[in-house]
This record gives C-alpha cells, sequence and structure tokens, in this order.
C-alpha cells in the first residue's frame, strides 16, 4: 500500500518558522516529483514547492526566499522548512508525490498551518 505521510504543522505568529516534513512508503522506486501544495478556504490547491529526481527544485513566487525545500533519497522523506511565515501562508498543506512508474499522483492527508498574530 503506497502512503505519504506528513508531520508538522500548527499554529504560529507572523514572522516565525515551521517545519513540514512527509514519507513515502509502499513505492518500489523513487517518486520522480516529491514536494507540497497547500489550499487556503475558497482557493485552490496550488504549488508551494517541489523537488523533482535530479534533485532541481520548483517554488511558488510567494514563497520563493522564505520557504526551503529538501528531499531525502535514502530516507524517501521530503521537508518544507518555512521561515518568516505571513497571514497569507495559513492553508492546509498537502505532501504530494508523481509516480512515474504508473503516471499517478499521491496525496497525503494535509496539515493545517495556521499563521495569526
Amino acid at each position: 500500500q503506497v502512503q505519504l505521510v506528513e508531520s508538522g504543522g500548527g499554529l504560529v505568529q507572523p514572522g516565525g518558522s515551521l517545519r513540514l516534513s512527509c514519507t513515502a512508503s509502499g513505492f518500489t522506486s523513487a517518486l520522480y516529483r516529491f514536494g507540497w501544495h497547500r489550499q487556503a478556504p475558497g482557493k485552490d490547491r496550488d504549488l508551494v514547492a517541489d523537488v523533482d529526481i535530479h534533485g532541481t527544485s520548483r517554488y511558488a513566487d510567494s514563497v520563493r526566499g522564505r520557504f526551503t525545500i529538501s528531499r531525502d533519497f535514502a530516507k524517501r522523506t521530503v521537508s518544507l522548512q518555512m521561515n518568516n511565515l505571513e497571514t497569507e501562508d495559513t492553508a492546509v498543506y498537502y505532501c504530494y508525490g508523481y509516480w512515474q512508474r504508473n503516471g499517478q499522483t499521491y496525496w497525503g492527508q494535509g496539515t493545517q498551518v495556521s499563521v495569526s498574530p
């Protein structure tokens, strides 16, 4: 059974930091893309950051310079260090992975990140 399990998230004040982590299990090969999306109330689910199998990362313009994504291929984890958080970062954050072997995208259960004074 393939699954993505997230940890981290919570409530923080503006300017604070949080770290999210996600562990993949059940996949027989590495995910081609591994990273995070987020969805705020009433908005679409959008890419935050991801890392491909070559180690190339992508970031949304709104988080570049504040968030850092890292991937551990041996441990099959991806982490998102979020610094200088803003109220606009409040959302449910979803770990996701694209498995090239079957062309499927997989999602974690989501973790709430709330940034409030």
